[in-house]
């Protein structure tokens, strides 16, 4: 702990990554209470500020995967992007829906939710990844334009459930995608120039995300809540001692 605000490095341990949080220790002390609020996340908490460091090729080793920023793969153009979390955006429309349906009515579209499992499979051989029937990733996504003053409107998939919101590591790697070029979502937008905060729209609300470049690379902000959720005591009992005759 180191003054009001303490930096704390995480080593993700699935992509080998580090991420940085900016955890408030005002007196020396973990706070947990304060005003901050996440969309999609019930009530209010102490900010934790995350940085995403580096994240491009965190299952892969390389932004794009495939080698090209636009795949076309049975007839659908989509990006297939490794950053913080290997993904598949498509454009909504291209699929024969809008991108504005709630959760509940996209999973309830089960032709759907078949069709993106198939281009997910299709998505992750383009990627190196082998068959991913039985992996999460790469995780679908449909974009289309922001209807509430965002940068981008979207849906994420799990890879077969959408999810009522926005996973920070999807946004990451979702908001990378607006700042390199031709990517379906730089081709939906425009290309975005960092330093840049781009609000990215999802069923329950919004996230935004913070891209600059620092020493040349890209580098990601999100901000987060931490709350105490529980705590309690385990008690054990001491270990015995073995004694040996000689």
């Amino acid at each position: 702990v180191a003054g009001d605000t303490t930096l704390v490095k995480i080593f993700n341990v699935n992509t080998g990554k580090m991420i940085e949080a900016e955890v408030p220790t005002p007196n020396g002390a973990v706070a947990y209470l304060g005003d901050a609020r996440i969309d999609g996340v019930p009530g209010q908490a102490a900010p934790i500020a995350l940085t995403f460091k580096d994240a491009a090729g965190a299952r892969t080793g390389q932004l794009f995967p495939s080698g090209k920023s636009i795949e076309t793969i049975a007839g659908i153009d989509g990006t297939c992007i490794d950053c913080a979390m290997p993904m598949l955006l498509i454009e909504a429309a291209s699929l024969g829906v809008t991108g504005y349906e709630s959760a509940a009515e996209l999973n309830g579209n089960h032709s759907l939710i078949e069709r993106l499992e198939k281009l997910r499979i299709l998505a992750g051989e383009k990627m190196g990844m082998g068959d991913v029937r039985s992996q999460v990733t790469p995780k679908p996504v449909l974009i289309s334009p922001a209807r509430q003053g965002g940068a981008l409107n979207v849906r994420y998939f799990m890879p077969n459930e959408c999810h009522p919101s926005l996973a920070t590591t999807g946004a990451v790697g979702i908001a990378t995608a607006c700042v390199s070029e031709n990517t379906v979502a730089s081709r939906l937008i425009g290309v975005q120039t960092p330093p840049v905060v781009l609000s990215i729209e999802h069923p329950s609300g919004h996230l935004d995300v913070k891209l600059q470049l620092r020493d040349g690379k890209l580098v990601a902000g999100i901000l987060r809540t931490a709350r105490r959720l529980f705590e309690g005591h385990v008690f054990a009992k001491p270990a015995k001692t073995l004694v040996c005759a000689a």
